[in-house]
């Protein structure tokens, strides 16, 4: 019971970061080291995060933030665990990002689409015969009676969790157990919980698209709004249109171009140094839930989760987010075209869909009203004073953050490792620092 509880809890993930985004301009300077730019750029940041580490809140903690051209500011505070002489966290630290996996494998599909190889409105039974009869259920919650789905599912519907897949993190009676006996657990929590389910885990991403096909739906497709293991899906849709691993794919198309050297689906044992643990929070005790030197993600997964699997870093994550407020050039690299960004991150939603945002303690939360895009939620409004319309992001469940503003050309990234996400007010805290260190001095 224990280990399908933090199953459960490990594989939620975030909604859109709901905050203002950063209005302030960062002048022209070479990357600063995290002191610096706590100095030139974040000091109330630098205060907020140095006090959550004095207050014993997490060991540590790490934002990127930037603007337009301007060279990206870290902020950092802290050690990567509790353990005595704990390396310090910093902009290479490595986090496990949770469903911030969610929108990389969103813009993996989205390139295929890019390449004419994928279509967005594509029935997901063109790809995977077995899926174009589906059962939809009449009582989702206590019962496995259904009725024949009466529209195919589509890509559109993976990308934005409205095909009508379930999750084991929502998933209730019946249904939970009938995902449990097919082993759709896309997610690692430690080493120990990782081990049994991979004894009921499919091996691969076909097989595992395989299994999800058995499943019934808890809804029409294309008529809800449910959080999903669609992302999942998805990354074993690029895999066999792409006809190369997905991981490779990944690798190649964004990690490679982008320059994201520290984000991985297994932790090389040579970068355990820079790796943080993590911790569950019960009361103000943090307790090591998957110590860094012996993750679950030091052995390789079942296959790469595509809806929770990555680790990474603050300045990997960063310079993903860069790209999308760039519509997809870094450094002068283009790696998506502009058109295919900006439609990935417009609202997706099939006609008379939407999203009302997830709760807090699987790393989302509720904001202005939103739509959602390929892998992330989307604003349909102006925050006064704050976000624009269109700004997209989504979160992981061990608390990190990350979001763009296309429209004012700023992104942010925080990373920390802890459970549950909302155990500490850090989207609204960070808000509150990002806006004094904006205001004018």
């Amino acid at each position: 019971m224990r280990s399908k509880a933090l199953i459960a809890l490990a594989l939620a993930a975030g909604s859109a970061f709901a905050a203002h985004a950063w209005e302030g301009q960062a002048s022209p300077q070479p990357m600063p080291q995290p002191a610096q730019a706590a100095t030139r750029g974040h000091p109330a940041m630098q205060a907020l995060f140095d006090g959550y580490v004095a207050d014993k809140k997490m060991p540590g903690i790490v934002g990127a933030f930037g603007r337009g051209t301007s060279p990206t500011l870290f902020v950092s505070a802290g050690t990567i665990s509790l353990d005595p002489g704990a390396a310090k966290a910093g902009p290479d630290t490595l986090w496990r990002v949770y469903s911030m996996t969610k929108p990389i494998t969103a813009m993996a599909a989205m390139l295929l689409i890019e390449d004419g190889k994928l279509k967005l409105d594509q029935p997901l039974s063109d790809i995977y015969p077995e899926f174009k009869q589906m059962r939809v259920l009449t009582s989702p919650d206590t019962s496995l009676d259904s009725v024949p789905a009466t529209r195919p599912i589509t890509i559109r519907m993976l990308l934005t969790h409205t095909a009508g897949l379930s999750y084991n993190i929502s998933a209730k009676g019946p249904l939970l157990k009938e995902y449990e006996r097919l082993g759709l657990l896309p997610g690692a929590v430690n080493a120990a919980v990782e081990a049994q389910a991979k004894l009921v885990r499919p091996k691969s991403l076909q097989e595992f698209a395989a299994r999800v096909a058995q499943a019934p739906l808890i809804a029409q497709p294309g008529t809800k709004w449910s959080y999903s293991i669609g992302l999942d899906l998805t990354a074993a849709v690029v895999e066999k249109v792409a006809r190369m691993p997905f991981e490779r794919f990944v690798q190649t198309r964004l990690f490679d171009p982008l320059k994201m050297r520290s984000s991985y689906w297994t932790v090389p044992q040579s970068e355990v140094g820079r790796f943080a643990d993590n911790y569950l929070i019960a009361g103000t005790t943090l307790t090591p839930l998957d110590p860094a030197k012996a993750s679950a993600w030091l052995q390789p997964p079942s296959f790469p989760y595509g809806g929770a699997g990555l680790v990474s870093s603050a300045r990997d994550y960063d310079r993903f987010l860069h790209m999308l407020v760039d519509e997809g050039t870094l450094d002068g690299v283009r790696v998506m075209k502009p058109a295919t960004v900006r439609l990935a991150l417009s609202n997706l939603l099939p006609a008379g869909v939407t999203f009302q945002g997830v709760g807090g303690s699987t790393g989302g939360t509720q904001g202005p009203p939103m739509g959602y895009g390929a892998g992330g939620s989307v604003y349909l409004a102006d925050v006064p004073g704050g976000a624009s319309k269109g700004t997209y992001g989504w979160g992981g469940a061990a608390g990190t953050i990350a979001w763009v503003d296309p429209v004012k050309k700023v992104r942010g990234t925080v990373m920390v490792n802890y459970f549950p996400a909302d155990r500490w007010p850090v989207r609204s805290d960070v808000v509150k620092a990002l806006y004094a260190d904006a205001a004018p001095k």
